[in-house]
């Protein structure tokens, strides 16, 4: 049960009662004996109709609207609805009364009885409304320069025709573009057998290729593949031919979180941007801990180890995904861009004229950028947080080196950002981005831990 609605006679003969709605319902209120919230008909009762009010359920959300009532229906001590003292019960019927929303601790008073409102809600549920999964992450257009799609297209030519280095992505067919990057595209690519869907990713390094790097990022590559958990995009395939390094991924039909905040025209609301964060973290905590085949040893060599850090959190990053009717969101790209940097692949450096921007960075990163603790992650994680209810970035970035900047500017408390976030929220996004001396939070189940201390 993700959200569950409770009704608490908590004024008149019935006081102490409790109505449970957990699923999308229906409830008249009166003294019909088929009214599925039915009060006695008797002398006490005499003032509520026998069709008083209807509830519009669905957890968490809920709506009285009164059905012209003799004596009224009263939300927090305000009349909404009643017929004039002339009418009939039919002539009132006719007459249709606005709807309220009903919010947790509200009440409702019908005659001398008052129910209190209580909506419980799952903290990790993702309530999106008007969701449209296939339809808000689309890059429709075409690639520019079309070099990726050109070559992507002939290594399908090639692993059709039997190249076994192309074994990873032998019958897929390109649907379209998802995005792109500097060293890459994403496609979403079908199986021409199982008709299944799949991210398609293609790296093109910017420099030449040695060998050591191209296996230092494989066994990155091999520690991604080893993931499984619900909350991260899984990495199904991959390899490496012509200078070409390629990907099956997971395929998330909902896009990406900054494409649901193009969507959704800016911020996001907290019963969104919160349990996004919690679901997040989830896939953090299990990564950050997770057994992985190449770690390095002491003796220069490689044996099994544990945990792995992303290093490059994002809400590009961040996808959306439909699983059993549930929004689940998934951590992607876990690892492969940095890895992709510090194997040397990606050519860029700190100064150059296609560094990275560091809005989702901790300070700690910029100065170390080898630095691979999952609190950088954690830190992250708060600012993608802080960046979906405000649209702004945790620090300021008016001019000048934006490294500098993460170097120099502290984050903006979140208040300031956006004044409607609650206290006790915002207490515990802006403590997570405490950095100096060091992050705040270690790990993912600290963080979350005091995510759900405040909701």
């Amino acid at each position: 049960m993700s959200a569950k609605i409770t009704l608490t006679v908590t004024q008149g003969k019935l006081q102490g009662q409790q109505f449970i709605f957990d699923s999308r319902t229906s409830c008249i209120i009166g003294r019909s004996m088929d009214c599925n919230l039915q009060l006695p008909d008797d002398e006490e009762h005499c003032t509520i109709s026998r069709y008083h009010c209807l509830l519009d359920i669905n957890p968490p959300a809920i709506r009285v609207r009164d059905f012209g009532s003799r004596n009224g229906t009263y939300v927090n001590g305000k009349k909404i609805g009643q017929r004039q003292t002339n009418q009939t019960p039919e002539e009132g019927a006719k007459f249709q009364f606005p709807e309220y929303d009903l919010q947790d601790g509200d009440e409702i008073k019908l005659g001398n009885t008052v129910f209190t409102i209580g909506i419980e809600v799952d903290p990790y549920e993702i309530n999106i409304s008007n969701f449209s999964p296939g339809t808000i992450y689309l890059n429709k257009n075409p690639t520019q320069p079309p070099i990726f799609l050109e070559i992507i297209k002939r290594l399908l030519g090639l692993a059709e025709d039997g190249d076994k280095n192309l074994i990873a992505i032998r019958g897929y067919q390109i649907v379209k573009l998802l995005g792109k990057g500097g060293c890459g595209e994403v496609y979403l690519a079908q199986h021409n057998q199982s008709g299944k869907f799949v991210a398609l990713k293609v790296m093109l390094p910017a420099v030449a290729a040695n060998e050591r790097a191209v296996q230092m990022f494989l066994r990155e590559t091999e520690n991604t593949k080893a993931l499984r958990h619900p909350n991260v995009v899984r990495l199904i395939d991959y390899g490496y031919s012509e200078n070409i390094f390629f990907f099956t991924m997971e395929y998330c039909e909902g896009g990406s979180v900054s494409d649901l905040m193009r969507h959704q025209g800016g911020r996001l609301s907290i019963d969104i941007a919160v349990p996004i964060a919690l679901q997040l973290l989830d896939g953090l905590e299990y990564t950050h801990n997770a057994e992985i085949p190449y770690v390095k040893l002491g003796d220069g060599g490689f044996g099994k180890g544990r945990g792995l850090v992303h290093r490059d959190l994002k809400p590009g990053n961040i996808f959306l995904a439909c699983v059993d009717e549930k929004i689940v969101a998934k951590v992607g790209d876990y690892g492969l861009s940095k890895a992709f940097d510090i194997a040397g692949l990606s050519g860029q450096t700190l100064t150059g004229a296609k560094a990275g921007t560091p809005v989702f960075m901790p300070r700690q990163q910029v100065l170390n950028f080898k630095y691979a603790q999952p609190d950088v992650d954690i830190w992250a994680t708060a600012a993608c947080l802080y960046y979906m209810l405000t649209e702004t970035f945790p620090r300021n970035f008016t001019g000048g080196d934006r490294f500098l900047a993460v170097l120099q500017n502290d984050p903006v408390p979140i208040g300031a950002r956006n004044a409607q976030i609650p206290q006790h929220l915002a207490e515990v996004i802006d403590l997570a981005l405490v950095e100096k001396p060091e992050i705040y939070f270690k790990s993912a189940a600290e963080f979350k831990q005091a995510l759900l201390g405040v909701l």
